[in-house]
């Protein structure tokens, strides 16, 4: 029988981390995205620990039970592959699996690239690889999708803080809900654009009722961790896409370098990800930048909440992924 999940607290790079862990055996630490925490992996934590790992999931910095650096400058990629890179070895091991969905996936996609040596393997969900910092500047989206795309307005300094943070409750309920792959509206996924005078959520609308995978109890868990936070509960999430444009200027050294250990890429056909200019021609290309690429998984009628939406699907292709690496005892 595995044990309970156990949290705990670990020091990194001079901030404190929470994390969630279950299992013994070969490290694979699990990253989530925004706006989540720990709690989105919570149905991967069971199966890949009955089945030999040592499963870790942290609150990422700034995020949820982890602490919040003041500087908007302290989250940029460089920082946050520091941080995986000193949890791996504050707990105590040498090398991991690492796991990333939605924003976790360029910091796992990142991490692989700088340190090979420490990671053995790499999957990302939701969002796929673009070396070498795998987001695009606002200085790019803008010119595609205007001053209303949802990571330029993130760049406005307060405002999706106040308006995210403002009922926590009704923001992860129509947040998620909207970025189900079972939302109602629209068949096609299409980027998050919000209209001129609106504000971000105008454009997400209360659910008349929570999708199948989504219960009361999971939105109380968001924002019970989020809440610790106060008024600034988004403000670290929200600070990460505030380095986009530092990103790219900072990764600029490594423009051209593929990314070398074993990988796999899962993303749902209904995730707006899929809708973004240019993924037609990236999607088919991964093998390009990924020579030891595995496979890339659609998964049909899946939204953005890969694992969350699709756990059993995510999970078999977990297992037999990390089953063929060669090197994992």
């Amino acid at each position: 029988m595995t044990a309970a999940i156990e949290h705990g607290f670990v020091e990194v790079n001079g901030n404190t981390l929470h994390v969630a862990e279950q299992g013994e055996g070969p490290l694979v630490l699990l990253l989530h995205g925004f706006p989540e925490s720990w709690y989105s992996w919570r149905h991967q934590f069971g199966p890949l620990a009955a089945a030999g790992y040592r499963v870790v999931a942290p609150d990422q910095r700034g995020y949820a039970r982890s602490e919040q650096p003041e500087d908007v400058g302290a989250y940029t990629l460089p920082h946050l592959v520091g941080d995986v890179i000193g949890l791996i070895h504050a707990l105590g091991e040498e090398r991991a699996v690492v796991v990333g969905h939605d924003w976790g996936a360029p910091v796992a996609w990142t991490t692989a690239l700088l340190r090979p040596d420490v990671v053995r393997a790499v999957v990302g969900l939701s969002v796929p690889p673009t070396p070498p910092a795998s987001m695009s500047p606002p200085s790019v989206t803008r010119e595609v999708y205007g001053e209303g795309f949802y990571q330029v307005y993130f760049q406005r300094p307060g405002v999706a803080d106040a308006e995210l943070a403002r009922d926590l409750p009704a923001t992860f309920r129509r947040v998620l809900a909207s970025g189900s792959g079972d939302r109602p509206g629209s068949a096609a996924p299409r980027p998050w654009v919000i209209p001129d005078g609106a504000t971000l959520m105008d454009t997400i609308p209360e659910p008349e009722r929570l999708p199948g995978w989504l219960t009361a109890a999971d939105i109380d868990a968001f924002v019970s961790d989020y809440a610790r936070h106060g008024d600034r509960a988004f403000t670290g999430p929200l600070n990460w896409y505030r380095n986009l444009q530092r990103n790219s200027e900072l990764l600029t050294a490594f423009q051209g370098r593929s990314i070398d250990v074993p990988a796999l890429y899962v993303v749902g056909d209904r995730d707006m990800v899929t809708s973004l200019r240019g993924m037609d021609r990236l999607l088919p290309s991964l093998g390009d930048l990924m020579p030891r690429l595995h496979r890339t998984l659609m998964l049909p009628g899946c939204g953005h909440w890969t694992q969350q939406e699709r756990p059993d699907e995510v999970n078999t292709a977990l297992l037999r992924f990390l089953d063929r690496l060669p090197d994992l005892d």
